[in-house]
């Protein structure tokens, strides 16, 4: 009952207050990236939701587009602006996913939403993340984020998806917050966010 219906009710609800709420915040890093990004505000590309389902995923951008002699974008680390990183560090770049959420494409707890891209080598098991919306949190992001495996964060996701409920939600939102004050699990060990899943399978 909580998946089908509660759960839908709770996300509209809050993501609509969330929007009301944070509009301070969000005017204030609207002018900040503006002035920052010379205009470029969005960053918007498409993910896989519930049932692989794509859709186009909304949130504040916190890199510029600076490229190599061959027209190839600069690594993470290099094109992350120090406005950006401290968007970044907040979770504040996650704020336009409310309306994500409002759209019916996302939750505001599930597995965060990952590349169409990676659809192609996820297990079976694996693959039973996309059993539930995607949501702007979730299990694997309080249980390390960008700091753990993409092995494990689909093991957390899947876990997820067998033990969903209201409680485990609850405990994810506020674990949530506890990590957006602490700054953890922002950077992998490699990257300023994390490499990507399909190139980590080339490389095997």
């Amino acid at each position: 009952m909580y998946n089908h219906t509660s759960k839908r009710l709770i996300d509209l609800l809050v993501s609509l207050t969330g929007i009301l709420l944070s509009l301070p915040i969000t005017i204030s890093t609207v002018l900040a990236l503006l002035i920052t990004n010379r205009g470029e505000l969005l960053f918007i590309q498409q993910r896989s939701g519930k049932n692989g389902k794509l859709f186009r995923i909304i949130k504040f951008k916190t890199m510029n587009d600076k490229q190599n002699a061959d027209g190839q974008l600069l690594s993470d680390e290099k094109r992350l602006t120090k406005v950006g990183l401290f968007v970044r560090k907040l979770s504040i770049d996650e704020l336009p996913q409310l309306i994500n959420v409002l759209k019916g494409d996302m939750s505001l707890i599930g597995p965060r939403p990952l590349l169409p891209e990676y659809l192609a080598h996820y297990t079976p098991e694996q693959a039973r993340r996309h059993d539930v919306r995607p949501g702007i949190t979730g299990w694997a992001q309080v249980n390390g984020r960008n700091t753990i495996s993409w092995e494990k964060k689909f093991e957390y996701d899947v876990w997820y998806v067998d033990n969903l409920s209201f409680a485990l939600d609850v405990k994810i939102f506020w674990l949530t917050i506890i990590k957006i004050f602490k700054r953890e699990g922002i950077s992998s060990a490699t990257s300023a966010t994390m490499e990507r899943f399909d190139l980590q399978i080339t490389k095997k």
